[in-house]
């Protein structure tokens, strides 16, 4: 790949430097990020280089003596061990929108098979790569790196293969890559099958009855975007992610031991330290909607590191996408005192305005009365 157009960090100039067109060659190389790292840059090019004020306000903002709740899904069934991890599921969604899981029943071996999956699949032949890179949101599975590029204020430093199942619940396997396809088609039965369980403590934990979101097909539509962070050579100039929240009722995320997620807890950053098997739980706007804001719905990001890849699946469950279903707060959840605070919502109209903005722009706004 032809780097001589990218303009470095340490080299910055005004004169004569288009943003536009730098943004154009990258997304024409469809070589994605690893593309610059194999082509041999040693520093950020300026495209990715975050915006001053957004660096000068940083460092004050983290702390790293807090931790995410760690909740341990096993042996649920007894009464006494329900009621606890209903109340530890109702605190962490309330307080922290973040949790991570344990024993959740997934082997280990299916989530290192996937790690390594998607690990073969963005160290491949970028020839192979390539074919797969698109913008356009309607293939369900393609290779694409930001895709926020034109819109976003700085590009974050990574790579991504996106295997969707928006539209339909019913997936191909040929259309997954050959580097992904045996671990993907395991992983993703699994988290569907997690995902109902987590429906189900969710409901209860808002005192509904067990099947109330599933019975809204919360976790049908899904979308799994599997991300590569490649080892970035100046990570304090910009971010794996830029920090949003997620355009789901709920997310669950596998990621490996590098770590570099970081969540909004009380106006400061702090890390979610990996814990081998364990799996990334957040609740997302949709679910923040569906519970009048009882649970949250919280910014989250990664941070770019001098050492890599980094590697994360995050399973987005959606919803009904089509044909058009109604969502909105829970009837059982409202009340004079307690007053609606968004307007019902089709899915489709979330997506579509996601998308129509840059990563970092909450879509709450746009749905509450």
């Amino acid at each position: 790949m032809d780097i001589s157009g990218f303009k470095e960090s340490s080299t910055e100039t005004a004169v004569n430097y288009s943003r536009e067109e730098e943004l154009k060659a990258f997304d024409d190389s469809k070589a994605g990020v690893k593309g610059l790292i194999d082509a041999g840059v040693a520093k950020v090019p300026k495209i990715f280089v975050r915006p001053p004020d957004e660096l000068a306000e940083e460092f004050d903002r983290y702390k790293n003596n807090l931790q995410v709740p760690v909740i341990d899904l096993n042996a649920i069934e007894g009464s006494d061990r329900h009621k606890k991890v209903l109340d530890e599921i109702r605190i962490a969604s309330e307080e922290w929108g973040f949790f991570q899981v344990v024993n959740h029943g997934i082997p280990l071996n299916v989530l290192n098979e996937m790690i390594d999956g998607v690990r073969r699949f963005h160290e491949q032949d970028p020839e192979v790569k390539k074919s797969l890179y698109t913008r356009d949101r309607m293939n369900r599975v393609r290779f694409e790196s930001n895709y926020d590029l034109y819109e976003s204020k700085a590009a974050n430093w990574r790579d991504t293969l996106n295997i969707s199942m928006l539209v339909s619940d019913q997936l191909d396997p040929d259309e997954i890559p050959t580097a992904c396809r045996a671990a993907a088609l395991e992983y993703i039965e699994h988290i569907t099958d997690l995902g109902r369980t987590l429906f189900e403590l969710l409901s209860e934990a808002l005192g509904l009855k067990d099947d109330h979101f599933n019975g809204l097909e919360c976790g049908r539509g899904r979308t799994f975007v599997c991300h590569y962070y490649p080892a970035c050579p100046e990570p304090k100039l910009t971010l794996g992610a830029s920090k949003h929240t997620d355009p789901a009722f709920l997310t669950v995320l596998l990621q490996d031991q590098l770590g570099g997620l970081q969540v909004m807890y009380k106006n400061q950053w702090v890390d979610v330290q990996p814990i081998s098997g364990a799996l990334v739980v957040n609740i997302g706007d949709l679910l923040q909607i569906m519970s009048n804001d009882k649970f949250k719905s919280v910014n989250h990001r990664v941070v770019a590191n001098l050492v890599g890849p980094r590697i994360s699946v995050a399973c987005f469950f959606t919803g009904v996408f089509v044909p058009p279903k109604l969502y909105g707060p829970v009837k059982e959840l409202i009340s004079d005192e307690n007053p609606s605070v968004y307007k019902d919502f089709q899915v489709s109209d979330y997506i579509e305005k996601f998308f129509s903005r840059a990563l970092d722009k909450s879509g709450l706004d746009y749905f509450k009365l």
